[in-house]
């Protein structure tokens, strides 16, 4: 795996994913009855694949993509959506009830409802974006450099896409230009060849300085 640059390199023992699993259980709840996780990145970054491998880790744990949440015409304005439909509900203990955005029919499909949990993950380009951050109980970034993260991201919607892709790349720019997520991860996710390292990230919160015990077994996801 190639070395990060300076300013991403980390400390410490890298976490098997069972241990961060259990540590984000712990964790006092951050919205209401919930742990909320973010899982934040680039987008191409593998955010969506890393959740649902934390998802199961947490016994099926649910899962907000924030790609249901955003639209064409809202590639990141929907702050007041996300905290009006999902947060404020389940900061009150309630379920959240959102209506996922369907990008190939340009519309919103039926509402879907979200009950509180133990602990709900929110993956997607923005999950710790500065509105959101004081509700989140975790903070993770998929570590992966954006141009590398872009190409796998058209690689993966092919030459259909080509168009979303030219107007995504500048606004994901300006977005994390005005509300970077990236220095207040508590945690790193980098993608190896055998699966995942999670290591201490710039936050430098408690989860990310807890060591592998031997009953975890390796530090990587296989």
């Amino acid at each position: 795996m190639r070395t990060p640059p300076a300013h991403l390199r980390t400390k410490g023992t890298p976490i098997h994913l069972r241990t961060l699993a259990d540590r984000l259980r712990r964790l006092p709840p951050s919205c209401g009855p919930v742990r909320l996780v973010g899982v934040d990145g680039h987008a191409g970054s593998g955010k969506t694949t890393f959740a649902e491998r934390l998802a199961g880790a947490l016994d099926g744990a649910p899962v907000l993509h924030l790609d249901d949440i955003a639209t064409h015409e809202e590639l990141f304005a929907w702050t007041d959506r996300l905290l009006r439909e999902v947060v404020g509900p389940l900061a009150r203990g309630e379920s959240a009830r959102y209506r996922p955005y369907d990008w190939r029919l340009r519309d919103f499909g039926p509402a879907r409802t979200l009950p509180p949990a133990p602990v709900i993950l929110v993956e997607g380009v923005g999950a710790g974006r500065r509105a959101v951050r004081p509700r989140l109980a975790e903070l993770l970034w998929m570590e992966m450099p954006h141009e590398d993260a872009w190409a796998r991201g058209r690689q993966r919607d092919g030459s259909a896409q080509s168009d979303f892709w030219a107007g995504w790349v500048p606004a994901e720019r300006r977005h994390f230009a005005e509300d970077p997520s990236e220095p207040f991860a508590g945690l790193l996710v980098r993608q190896c060849s055998d699966g995942y390292e999670v290591l201490p990230g710039p936050a430098e919160t408690p989860v990310g300085t807890l060591s592998v015990t031997d009953r975890d077994g390796p530090a990587s996801v296989c």
